[in-house]
């Protein structure tokens, strides 16, 4: 089937955030309307633009306007949860969400001259780091891979740079208290597309007996079925990193990205302070 158009994934979001618990993450809400909607693997990677596939632009932008129709929310961690309406709401009209963001949209865009292209909320700065990432050299996003690594806790970490063996790209120590250690090796794809289940293979194939854990980050997605067999029972499990969650990660660490933090100022005029001056 075609991938369906933002506003018919309203009530399926919605239908999802109360499958989850009321809260959930954009993967787990990706999978979870997929599973709903019974999208093929064919439908899930349609290409849109940059990193993302037609189906995740499209939830994004459904994600959008229920925010702004006060139904869901979203925390700075990127985990999006019902609101106290939205606990009581099972179903929208979508006429009337397009109706109530439009006019609102309108009523701004009358407040200013210039016309702006409009992306969902949430994509913004991910969208211009996942673009310079992709323009890195390979050998240069290994070593950024590196760096990332090390940053967040593993040490003796190294690339190794060997073509033909497996797609491994290097490896590290992880330290867990003072006595325990598992060794890890990675392997880093600076894609544009999604990463098959084939590179998922390979990579385990090359790393069993070798390392006690896997780790593949890339700057593109995997497929519904990679994520699967990368936590298939009975084989190793790999730990998978896309382009999405690597950009928070730079974030996080302010790797290429520069974070400012905006004051706000509550005032309050002491009423008490002026009587008893």
């Amino acid at each position: 089937m075609a991938v369906p158009k933002y506003d018919d994934l309203f009530n399926p979001l919605l239908a999802a955030l109360h499958n989850l618990g009321s809260s959930a993450s954009i993967a787990e809400l990706e999978q979870s309307v997929a599973k709903v909607l019974k999208l093929t693997e064919a439908d899930l990677e349609q290409p849109h633009d940059g990193n993302r596939t037609k189906f995740s632009y499209n939830l994004a932008w459904a994600r959008t306007y229920l925010k702004r129709f006060g139904l869901i929310e979203n925390s700075a961690r990127g985990v999006w949860a019902l609101t106290a309406v939205g606990q009581k709401t099972s179903s929208v009209s979508k006429q009337e969400v397009k109706k109530l963001v439009q006019e609102e949209d309108r009523r701004n865009r009358d407040k200013v001259d210039s016309l702006e292209v409009l992306e969902p909320d949430e994509i913004g700065w991910e969208a211009d780091a996942l673009s310079a990432l992709k323009k890195m050299p390979p050998d240069a996003f290994e070593r950024l891979c590196q760096r990332v690594l090390r940053e967040s806790g593993f040490i003796q970490v190294e690339v190794t740079g060997k073509s033909g063996d497996g797609g491994i790209d290097g490896r590290g120590v992880v330290k867990l208290g003072a006595i325990l250690s598992f060794h890890v090796h990675f392997q880093c794809k600076r894609y544009k597309d999604t990463v098959s289940t084939s590179v998922i293979r390979d990579f385990r194939g090359a790393m069993v007996g070798r390392a006690d854990k896997g780790i593949i980050l890339t700057t593109g997605t995997f497929t519904r079925e990679a994520k699967a067999e990368a936590l298939r029972d009975g084989a190793p499990p790999l730990d998978l990193i896309d382009g999405d969650e690597f950009v928070q990660m730079l974030k996080f660490y302010q790797l290429g990205i520069i974070v400012k933090e905006k004051v706000v100022e509550e005032v309050t005029v002491a009423s008490s302070w002026f009587e008893n001056y």
